[in-house]
């Protein structure tokens, strides 16, 4: 079971170096909700360095918002800015000698598409505008995954180490209190009760997640037992 986090958000280059250690896919920040020119290339050359699978990360471009609340946008202006990010991305990548693997929407955008499916469908026109079989990650479980398959494009079902599910499978909001989980055990735990479930092919632990460094390691380590 793969573990992946989210990259070029946080400004902080240690601590991204030492999450980059702990992963083999990063999601990259391309502009959107997050990134820059700069911290696309120092996370580019950290997912280089250490091996990891290099993913865009797009998001609403709210940068005030962090991409966590949902845009009312049309499905071609969602395609849109979907297509920009990922081309963004991709253009330093290959400068640097790299590929992008994968496509996972951040935040509010990753959620609508799991339960909207025109949000999804536009989600992924701008991906195959890209690439057309792509793999492109989203909740396991959720119906985006089915419409990116109809679609050509390749889904990679995902589960959350260091998040709170509701009983219907879906992330408890972000707004309520226990959404996060971090303690490192817990979040070990967890991973190795979604791995045992079948259900998911990666495993996403939050660069913002407190101690999501020490998060990491437990996952990685507990999973690696168990496998």
């Amino acid at each position: 079971m793969d573990l992946n986090c989210d990259m070029g958000e946080l400004g902080d280059a240690v601590l991204e170096a030492a999450l980059m250690c702990q992963i083999r896919w990063a999601n990259i920040a391309c502009g959107g909700h997050a990134g820059n020119a700069a911290s696309i290339e120092r996370a580019v050359r950290l997912a280089l360095a250490h091996g990891v699978r290099i993913g865009a990360h797009p998001g609403y471009p709210d940068k005030e918002n962090f991409g966590r609340v949902e845009m009312a946008m049309t499905a071609e202006e969602l395609a849109d800015t979907v297509h920009r990010q990922i081309m963004r991305l991709d253009a330093t990548v290959k400068r640097m000698g790299g590929r992008v693997a994968h496509v996972k929407p951040h935040g509010a955008m990753y959620h609508a598409a799991a339960r909207n499916e025109e949000v999804a469908r536009a989600i992924g026109d701008g991906v195959a505008r890209w690439n057309p079989r792509a793999a492109v990650i989203g909740l396991a479980g959720s119906p985006g995954l089915d419409i990116w398959r109809g679609m050509g494009l390749k889904p990679v079902a995902e589960a959350f180490a260091d998040r709170r599910y509701e009983p219907d499978g879906s992330l408890r909001s972000r707004s309520l209190p226990n959404a996060l989980i971090t303690s490192p055990q817990a979040a070990a735990s967890q991973a190795v009760r979604l791995a045992r479930e079948g259900k998911a092919q990666t495993i996403c632990v939050h660069g913002d997640t407190p101690r999501a460094v020490e998060i990491l390691k437990a996952c990685r380590e507990a999973l690696l037992y168990e496998a």
